[in-house]
């Protein structure tokens, strides 16, 4: 495991000069829609989803031709804040607290516009089947992701400024509409929605929610954590594996959705101490563990296909199987295959690495939330691990 720790490490000291030397900016795979094409497509939403698919999708990289720039991400910066705390605790070196504090600082200041309290979103406008996402609109799953960052610096730095932002994330996922059922309550997607049955926000919120309860005891935040978590426990397939949301239109399996449904449940159940739903946990994470790998350590997309071979898929399984490790005596090992593999077919010489890998080419824009900065904390977080 030394040499496994020595080869996580390296290849996440190279990533991180990549990060620095690009000062945080990147694509993102839907960025499309900041094209000077944008026009052209007359405010249709479905010529707006055609313009993004095109660009998200081409096995060449057009988005230098089409006027596509590298962005900066909230979510991103997130994770990059939360891998600099990481470092901090591997190396003692202080100059990781001065970049973490900078990337918080950074996020803090840039809260989304016309809500009082703090939120994060997309850097812009964003088309799919389920509508609109204007930019700069919060969405559940990104605040909450960057929240973790707020929780980790408190619970490493000791400064309460971090926890008052942590609250404050926490008031405003109180605010977002909650689509109510006999067994719980999905927590909205975005703040504009009616009505919603995706898990992994509703999820990720309400472990955002018990993290932040455990330092302020908020009841009313594990209140609402508990019925979000009964909603998507109540909707376990019998095998163990969750629909991405339980619309028609969302049911597939796929691995990284999977492993923020994991990873919340994990939180919520170890913090409150309520055993309820440790069967779901128990379910949830053989069929993660027995479906989404190959023996080569190869992350596959979906539980009943590997391709195609995402880095978001990479990154949250090693996160999730580090994360795990202490639970399941098989984790540690499998997440050192999957970060291997990774590093192996995934990362470029320059030290970033790959959006997507097909059967017979690979898609190489780096992307700054999806690969960069998700892989930097995962690999670190394995590193912790070792």
């Amino acid at each position: 495991m030394d040499n496994a720790r020595a080869t996580i490490l390296a290849s996440a000291q190279k990533l991180e000069r990549w990060l620095e030397d690009h000062h945080y900016r990147g694509y993102d795979p839907a960025d499309g829609l900041t094209s000077y094409l944008r026009p052209l497509t007359f405010g249709s939403l479905f010529l707006d989803r055609v313009l993004q698919q095109i660009i998200w999708k081409s096995p060449f990289n057009l988005r230098p031709l089409l006027g596509v720039k590298p962005l900066d991400s909230f979510v991103g910066r997130g994770y990059i804040a939360r891998a600099y705390l990481e470092m901090l605790e591997l190396t003692a070196d202080e100059a990781y607290k001065d970049k973490a504090v900078a990337c918080l600082d950074w996020l803090a200041a840039n809260k989304a516009p016309g809500f009082e309290d703090h939120s994060w979103g997309k850097m812009f406008d964003f088309a799919s089947r389920g509508g609109r996402q204007a930019r700069f609109e919060p969405i559940t799953v990104w605040t909450s992701l960057t929240g973790f960052a707020f929780l980790d610096a408190y619970e490493i730095l000791g400064d309460g400024k971090y926890l008052e932002v942590a609250d404050s994330v926490c008031r405003w996922i109180l605010k977002v509409p909650r689509t109510l059922s006999g067994s719980g309550f999905c927590i909205n997607y975005l703040p504009s929605q009616t009505e919603c049955t995706i898990h992994n926000q509703s999820m990720l919120a309400a472990a955002m929610l018990t993290r932040t309860a455990r330092h302020t005891g908020n009841p009313e935040y594990l209140t609402v954590a508990a019925g979000a978590i009964r909603y998507t426990c109540a909707r376990q397939l019998p095998d163990g594996s969750w629909y991405y949301g339980e619309h028609p239109t969302y049911h597939w399996i796929d691995n990284f959705h999977t492993g923020y449904n994991l990873d919340a449940l994990r939180i919520y159940i170890d913090l409150t101490g309520d055993r309820t739903f440790e069967p779901e946990l128990r379910r949830g994470f053989a069929f993660y563990k027995t479906h989404f790998f190959e023996a080569s350590g190869c992350p596959k997309y979906f539980h009943d296909r590997t391709y195609p071979i995402d880095s978001q898929c990479a990154s949250q399984s090693i996160d999730t199987l580090a994360f795990f490790s202490d639970y399941d005596e098989d984790a540690l090992a499998l997440a050192v295959r999957v970060a291997k593999w990774t590093i192996a077919h995934m990362q470029d010489p320059s030290g970033y690495f790959y959006f997507m890998r097909y059967p017979f080419f690979v898609l190489k824009p780096p992307m700054i939330h999806w690969a960069q900065a998700t892989t930097y904390k995962a690999l670190l977080s394995l590193a912790l691990k070792l």
